[in-house]
């Protein structure tokens, strides 16, 4: 009698497990109900992402032209790509904390109205006036708009997927959402060239940009209307913002496993970034033009968003985050030393070409997996949280390359390949260092990262209660009927 009284209470478990409200939705023999709604509302962060890259990036492929039409120097023309990296260390944590509080619906609409308005008074401060003088301050107000929009659009991604999918589709909407971003990169530098080829065409450019910006913030503002859907996809779904942000920063500062992602993955992206900020001066010194690099720039970022979305796909079934992104950050390692070699040598375009698809294929697959990763290594923290600052690393990082392999480069008194336009640098040393650095914090990863998926293990006990209790139920009443909450019967059967 004592033993039926357990399993008593072992069966009472489970029911409360299974039977409470946020997992009640048990029609047509699924746990958690899916809304069509969701592929608007990704749609719409996709699009949200692209064009917000594309204003980051809309100078730098037409950098001549546009510092001629303003009236200023090239330095400030770059300066109107740097505002977006200034802009977004300090705002990060303010972005991730409206994300977890405030919720993705006012997170998403904000960015929206800062994208577009930062895109149209990009295009009015070129309109031709009396004085030129304004014109330069005004662009750059409209820049730094768009900068404002970018860790508001930039950190959803991991928060979407969380809210609006399954356990087994969030790896590939985060996927889709956050390739968008480098897919807008691909973009600018294929429509400014094409729309610029003179001074008097940049006012045409950035209108041309700016026309999207305001339908999708028409989409944006009109088309969603709830931070998350009626009902949770998921367990977890219901605990996003389960920690308050402050706590939340602390058991990430106490994670392990999680601060040894934040700095080697946040090298990870400063490689990247110091790859698509560097590439032209580096090929220019040994004789590539500056198409070739476009074409090795568009390589690197096409066969990325291939392999991301093969790497997605992959994950979202097999559940193997750690596996994969320590896989692919090997291959990253690997592809960083090759290029490191090949692009110190002339004529070698196949090679530095191919090399260029391998690094991009490996390493921005990684982006969307290494986000979702930081979420099952810090569960319950918000998804914002643990995401966002992972970015910030990856930004600070990202600054300290730049400025570090810079310092690294010495002049060369003869370079008679070069197609630099001015005094050629040696990128040698800088390579070698880039090199050295991915691949010291490629092994650390491999050697110091492990963790559990803390939120596929929260979703599995939420819904199905402990092992224990679950085996002893099966065997008791295989499959049972309970009460659903609008008190008629269902017959629900394990899976």
């Amino acid at each position: 009698m004592d033993n039926s009284g357990e399993v008593s209470n072992d069966i009472r478990t489970v029911y409360a497990a299974v039977s409470r409200e946020p997992n009640s939705d048990l029609k047509n023999g699924q746990l958690f109900k899916l809304y069509k709604r969701r592929w608007f509302v990704l749609l719409v962060l996709c699009l949200l992402n692209c064009s917000n890259a594309t204003i980051w990036l809309t100078f730098a492929p037409v950098a001549n032209q546009s510092a001629q039409y303003l009236k200023v120097t090239l330095d400030e023309i770059n300066w109107l790509s740097l505002v977006y990296m200034v802009v977004a260390i300090p705002l990060s944590f303010a972005t991730t904390w409206m994300l977890d509080t405030l919720g993705l619906r006012i997170t998403l609409i904000l960015g929206a109205w800062l994208n577009m308005l930062g895109a149209v008074l990009r295009f009015l401060g070129t309109l031709p006036g009396e004085s030129f003088k304004i014109q330069y301050p005004i662009v750059m107000l409209g820049q730094t708009l768009g900068a404002l929009a970018q860790p508001l659009i930039v950190f959803a991604p991991t928060k979407l997927a969380a809210l609006w999918f399954p356990d087994h589709q969030r790896a590939t909407a985060n996927m889709i959402a956050s390739m968008a971003n480098p897919l807008g990169i691909l973009l600018a530098n294929i429509i400014s060239p094409v729309m610029a080829e003179t001074s008097a065409q940049i006012p045409k450019l950035l209108l041309a940009y700016a026309i999207p910006t305001c339908i999708i913030c028409v989409l944006a503002t009109v088309g969603i209307r709830s931070s998350a859907p009626p009902t949770p996809p998921s367990a977890s779904a219901e605990t996003s913002n389960s920690e308050p942000f402050v706590q939340g920063i602390k058991l990430l500062l106490t994670n392990r496993a999680y601060l040894v992602l934040l700095l080697c993955f946040g090298s990870g992206i400063a490689v990247f970034t110091c790859f698509s900020t560097l590439l032209d001066q580096i090929l220019c010194v040994k004789g590539y033009s500056n198409d070739f690099a476009g074409l090795c720039g568009a390589l690197f970022i096409v066969f990325g968003i291939i392999g991301a979305g093969i790497l997605g796909l992959y994950v979202d079934k097999t559940k193997k985050f750690m596996e994969a992104t320590k896989i692919n950050m090997s291959f990253c390692a690997v592809a960083c030393i090759a290029f490191s070699v090949v692009s110190l040598m002339p004529q070698q375009k196949v090679a530095v070409a191919a090399v260029c698809s391998f690094f991009g294929f490996f390493g921005f697959s990684i982006y969307p997996v290494a986000m979702e990763l930081s979420v099952e290594c810090s569960y319950p923290v918000g998804e914002a949280t643990s995401a966002g600052l992972v970015f910030v690393s990856g930004q600070v990082q990202s600054v300290v390359y730049i400025v570090l392999l810079q310092a690294l480069t010495t002049r060369l008194a003869d370079s008679p390949l070069s197609t630099c336009g001015e005094a050629a640098l040696s990128w040698k040393v800088p390579m070698m260092v880039m090199a050295g650095l991915c691949t010291l914090f490629t092994c650390c990863f491999l050697v110091f990262f492990n963790t559990r998926y803390r939120r596929l293990e929260a979703e599995e006990q939420a819904t199905y209660g402990t092992r224990e209790s679950q085996h002893l139920y099966r065997n008791e009443h295989p499959p049972w009927r309970h009460k659903a909450a609008d008190n008629t019967e269902e017959t629900c059967h394990y899976e």
